[in-house]
């Protein structure tokens, strides 16, 4: 009999093989069981294996967290718990001159906020890449994108390193899902050790703390199986007690797979050994991977690289060394200061002086026991501290400026320059490390949107209603879907199957917000091409010539501009050319003057006259040369008798 037995393991065929009868759906329920059974790559034997992993990138970057750790107490000018060695002492003054270092630099950055523009690579994708210029602005706002890159940029500059988590969250929209922007702590996140870019990482792995109650209600399969976080993360010194206890770790598990001939991005959340998704195990995403566009979900945006790390470091790694002396002389000098100006006294044991009415100096006497002798009470001299080391402590100061680049011209200092252009050449100077750090930060923010259009490519299948600005400011509705972007057959040509195209697309990166000279600057440019006649239709020509030999921003926009407007000029000559000539025949058969008088106005408005109209354009000529129309009074004449008249007047 047990020879016969079936397990879900065996063949359709080998049950007819072993002669047991056996329904048709019965065979097709075997298969569908033992599909499901192959489907579930992922279990608990593979989520214990990975967790394994996690530990071992934990302890690769036990380092990287430390620093940005000790790095947030600096920033909150909490120093001095990193750099005493004993217990608090007295004095112990925090200067700001690294913190302003770092506020000025976020300054920068959101004076000049991005703004993304797609440009099509082929013609007929031009529509679709002017919509997806429009909505994305639309996306990015719904996502409070102006806050993530504001928060990601005081990360990115107090660890060096600021990481955008870009994803597609299907709970948005009641259900129908969007697209979700997000900054993420590196403290939470691990990836393979020695490698510098987070996309040759073999895992990438995203652990959160959640409430074990509230997995509970949303994996009801968690019940009972949950206790206190098996993943022990970096903590950052809090001034409230944050209690951690009841909570358990999520971990977002990312890998890659090569299958199918192209590598795929594949999905696991698990919490323990509990998985609660995996893409392998779903047979909509178990070939194509999760992500279609097979990158995991996070853009890093490095301030200063480093080698063998996909992180970098911030200005508190560069200022913290002078920032320590700066302090600590602080603190000399100040214990110093305190010391000279609170006198102290000798006191013989003997001298039987009242200690607490000397003290005290509202006491107008002060009561002593028997002769006060001249060494009874005698003050303590103590020596002032000389200028140098308050010369040095200054020397430290603009250490700290020089090294991270925070003089005083890029904090609104003119340095005596009175002079307006002098002023504004040295600010814009002053500002070109925050220029080198705003174009990283473009190239992160190309990428992230990059992985938008991606998202929107696999998952906008429905029509979605967008309010964008339209020409001039005004108001407009649209709806858009990935119909147009996605993967589109070419049919056959000549018995050869085209495969499919997919619609490709540049970004264009320019600052949203500029700074204030930045702004001036542009506008002063503007009204220079204004005073110097590039604007003008007739003469586009030498002015793209100029403009050919420039260089400044959006120099195609205006040259495309100063283009279109040359083209429409010429088109409107030949027009009027055209119309000229029509009216030159209808005053041959009327009778009328309609030709003379429109080569009139051309020639006012300096358009040139055909010399087939020569006849016309001489009598236009001849016509103004006498001062007035044909058969009315030449003006030469009428002053002339004007003059005359005057000359023979009675006084």
């Amino acid at each position: 009999m047990a020879k016969n037995k079936i397990t879900i393991e065996d063949k359709p065929s080998a049950v007819q093989e072993q002669g047991v009868a056996i329904k048709p759906e019965e065979i097709i329920s075997l298969q569908e069981a033992l599909a499901s059974k192959k489907r579930n790559v992922i279990g608990k034997e593979e989520v214990l294996k990975a967790t394994q992993t996690l530990q071992k990138y934990k302890e690769g970057k036990a380092n990287l967290e430390k620093r940005i750790i000790d790095n947030e107490q600096w920033y909150k000018l909490r120093h001095w718990e990193c750099m005493r060695k004993e217990k608090k002492q007295e004095v112990e003054p925090t200067s700001a001159w690294l913190f302003n270092t770092i506020a000025n630099k976020h300054a920068d950055a959101m004076d000049n906020f991005p703004s993304p523009n797609i440009l099509p690579r082929e013609e007929r994708d031009k529509t679709n890449a002017k919509m997806l210029s429009a909505i994305l602005p639309v996306i990015l706002d719904q996502n409070d994108f102006e806050k993530t890159y504001n928060d990601v940029w005081y990360y990115k500059l107090k660890s060096g390193t600021g990481v955008y988590g870009v994803f597609w969250d299907s709970s948005k929209l009641n259900g129908l899902g969007d697209i979700s922007i997000n900054k993420i702590d590196l403290i939470n996140l691990f990836w393979e050790s020695g490698i510098t870019n987070i996309q040759k990482s073999r895992n990438v792995f995203h652990i959160e703390l959640c409430d074990n109650d509230i997995l509970e209600g949303m994996f009801p399969q968690l019940k009972g199986k949950l206790g206190n976080s098996s993943i022990e993360l970096g903590k950052y010194v809090y001034d409230d007690t944050v209690d951690t206890d009841n909570k358990s770790a999520v971990i977002d598990w990312y890998y890659k797979k090569f299958q199918g001939g192209k590598t795929v991005l594949h999905y696991v959340k698990y919490v323990n050994d509990e998985v609660l998704f995996a893409s392998e195990n779903d047979p909509e995403y178990a070939e194509r991977g999760f992500y279609d566009h097979g990158k995991y979900p996070f853009v890093f945006d490095v301030l200063f690289p480093m080698e063998g790390t996909p992180t970098g470091f911030g200005y508190i790694d560069i200022g913290k060394d002078p920032q320590t002396y700066i302090d600590r002389l602080g603190q000399a000098i100040m214990k110093n200061a305190l010391t000279n100006a609170q006198p102290r006294y000798f006191i013989r044991e003997d001298g039987k002086i009242n200690e607490e009415e000397f003290a005290d100096t509202n006491n107008t006497f002060v009561h002593v026991g028997g002769g006060l002798g001249e060494d009874a009470l005698r003050p303590i001299e103590s020596t002032g501290l000389g200028s140098i080391y308050v010369e040095i402590l200054n020397n430290k100061i603009e250490e700290l400026k020089e090294t991270t680049g925070n003089r005083d011209v890029s904090t609104g200092g003119t340095g005596g320059v009175t002079a307006a252009s002098g002023i504004a050449a040295m600010q814009e100077a002053g500002s070109k490390l925050s220029r080198d750090g705003n174009k990283q930060s473009y190239r992160s923010f190309r990428e992230l949107t990059l992985i938008v259009v991606e998202l929107i490519r696999q998952f906008y299948d429905t029509s979605r209603c967008f309010r964008i600005v339209g020409e001039n400011g005004a108001e407009q509705f649209v709806q858009f879907s990935n119909a147009g972007i996605t993967p589109q057959y070419q049919g056959n040509e000549f018995d050869v199957d085209m495969g499919y195209r997919v619609p490709l697309f540049d970004i264009e990166i320019s600052a949203q917000k500029q700074s204030p000279y930045s702004k001036m600057a542009q506008n002063e440019l503007a009204l220079q091409f204004y005073s110097a006649g590039f604007f003008n239709p007739q003469m586009a020509e030498q002015s793209l010539t100029a403009l050919d030999m420039m260089d400044f921003d959006r120099k195609e926009f205006v040259m495309q501009k100063i283009q279109q407007n040359g083209t429409m000029f010429q088109q409107m000559i030949m027009m009027q050319q055209q119309m000229l000539g029509m009216a030159m025949e209808l005053d041959s058969i009327k009778g009328t003057n309609m030709a003379q008088m429109m080569a009139q106005q051309m020639q006012q408005m300096g358009v040139p006259v055909p010399m087939a109209q020569g006849n016309v354009a001489q009598k236009v000529d001849k016509t103004e040369a006498l001062g007035g129309n044909e058969g009315s009074e030449s003006s030469i004449t009428e002053n002339a008798r004007k003059r005359v008249a005057e000359s023979t007047s009675p006084t």
